[in-house]
């Protein structure tokens, strides 16, 4: 069976991307990195990119006049890439309507929270500033508003007496380096359907502490 080709898009350091590196290195994962993209030049996640020998590429969101102008040259990229899946991690833009439209179910980002819960920035500080017991992380298709989109899965997190911004992000960082190559595996092997604005997973049966819809 072919691998799934996929283009990740970043903004900063790149750790999702990693953990999307570090399982596309097995050659039983059902997927394959076939280009690196970052707005930002000099993105620490470009230098992860390049240890692992991946093609990489920067679109300096700068040199553009407009978010279609700059949707635009991500589309052509992503397109010579050859990428069927779009991963966005650490992307600090939102995408515009156009752009989402041509990808449609074909672009997935990953949140630091349990949506619908606590979309947006600072969401660990909102976290605790409410007094939640549970946080998580969510992967999910993406949508023109931000961190709107059917889940493909989630992981959740609880919240310690003592945490700070700084400890939960930590713990949450690493559940989200566990949902998001898990997200992409159940992609990859179509196992993956929209119906409405809900998910469904065939054959679910995650790790224990990922949460998927089960196909009915």
């Amino acid at each position: 069976m072919a691998r799934l080709k996929i283009a990740v898009v970043i903004s900063g350091r790149g750790s999702n991307l990693q953990a999307l590196i570090d399982a596309c290195a097995d050659p039983a994962f059902p997927a394959e990195i076939v280009s690196v993209i970052s707005n930002v030049p000099g993105a620490a996640g470009l230098a992860r990119a390049e240890a692992a020998g991946l093609p990489r590429h920067v679109i300096d969101s700068r040199d553009f006049k407009d978010r279609d102008a700059f949707d635009a040259a991500l589309d052509e990229s992503l397109r010579q890439s050859g990428a069927k899946l779009v991963c966005l991690g650490g992307f600090m833009r939102l995408l515009s309507e156009g752009f989402v439209a041509k990808w449609r179910d074909r672009v997935i980002n990953i949140h630091p929270s349990l949506i619908p819960a606590f979309t947006g920035l600072n969401t660990h500080e909102r976290v605790l500033k409410a007094g939640a017991r549970f946080t998580g992380c969510t992967v999910h298709f993406v949508r023109p508003e931000m961190d709107k989109g059917p889940i493909i899965i989630q992981a959740a997190v609880p919240v310690r007496p003592d945490d700070t911004t700084e400890s939960l992000a930590e713990r949450v960082l690493g559940a989200e380096h566990r949902i998001y190559p898990e997200a992409v595996r159940l992609i990859a092997l179509n196992r993956v359907r929209v119906r409405g604005d809900v998910v469904l997973v065939d054959g679910a049966s995650a790790p224990e502490g990922i949460l998927v819809n089960p196909s009915l």
